[in-house]
């Protein structure tokens, strides 16, 4: 199928994922990259607008409510974002004919299972946004044949707000850290998740049997596993390396205990999630975290 024939609707094109699915769509048709201001996804009749317009063959809902603490006082906004726009998106899809591919969260799970989690391990959300992530997800399986769910977790890039930018100013600006040593998982970078996102796409566009295309829900990940005092200690022998002094140096960034730092959400104490399924069903390699982030940063701090 000619790039010209595809219309590629692209929502929540500003966030650190939309971002680099703006590049990686690119090659495979006509991207129609959708902001907050033109697509609103608390808003209803704007998301039919932008469906109706565009008429596309293949929906990419990038948007969502990421704000985790805030999620638990606004919970009406973040089920808004995050439950009630990806049902819609998934019945518009449905009537269309077009495929959704929509990205969920770690946070869907509690964290208590000792290894990786698969994707028929059953959910059991400890916040409001968690919970509000597992509600898109089952609206969107429910309401679309065709449909794609990315699982990701810990994610960062060069562009917008993340775990990585926060480390980066906080090693300029003190001279001692405490960061959380009992939660584990794998930092992905949305230029990953953009780029997997485009190689499975691109196999949907070539298929000819759509109707047995392996559609439904896949865990996206980077491949090994850290906890938060290890990664942020990463990112600074990384910037360093790169040839950005701080002040702050990676043997500075203490271990401390999720319970000393406590927060309105709960956190799963495991996001490890298994990344078989993806990898054999389409064929891909997914890199080790620390190669993700060390081209973030060098992006970063070019």
């Amino acid at each position: 199928m000619g790039s010209e024939a595809i219309n590629i609707l692209l929502t929540g094109a500003n966030g650190q994922v939309g971002f680099e699915l703006r590049r990686s769509l690119a090659p495979l048709g006509r991207v129609i990259a959708l902001d907050r201001q033109q697509c609103d996804l608390a808003d209803e009749s704007s998301v039919v607008v932008a469906v109706t317009r565009y008429q596309p063959q293949v929906i990419v809902n990038a948007a969502a409510w990421t704000a985790v603490d805030r999620a638990e006082t606004e919970s009406g906004a973040a089920y808004a974002v995050n439950a009630v726009a990806p049902a819609l998106l998934a019945r518009l899809a449905a009537e269309s004919g077009a495929l959704l591919l929509h990205f969920s969260t770690d946070y869907v799970f509690d964290g208590a299972l000792p290894g990786a989690y698969r994707e028929t391990d059953i959910p059991a959300p400890l916040s409001v946004y968690g919970a509000s992530k597992l509600a898109g997800e089952q609206a969107v399986a429910l309401a679309c044949t065709r449909h794609l769910i990315f699982r990701c977790s810990w994610v960062f890039g060069a562009h917008g707000a993340n775990f990585m930018k926060t480390v980066l100013r906080l090693a300029n600006e003190r001279r001692q850290l405490g960061m959380v040593s009992d939660q584990f998982g794998a930092p992905t970078g949305a230029a990953l998740i953009a780029d997997v996102s485009a190689q499975v796409l691109a196999q949907y566009l070539r298929s000819s049997t759509r109707e047995s295309f392996a559609y439904g829900l896949y865990h996206l990940t980077a491949s090994g596993v850290t906890h938060w005092q290890q990664y942020a200690r990463y990112v600074v022998e990384q910037a360093e390396i790169l040839g950005c002094p701080l002040m702050l140096k990676a043997d500075d960034i203490t271990s401390i205990a999720t319970t000393d730092y406590p927060l309105p959400a709960p956190r799963p104490a495991n996001s490890c999630l298994d990344t078989r399924k993806l990898r054999d069903t389409f064929g891909l390699t997914l890199p080790p975290w620390q190669e993700g982030v060390r081209q973030a940063l060098t992006v970063l701090l070019a």
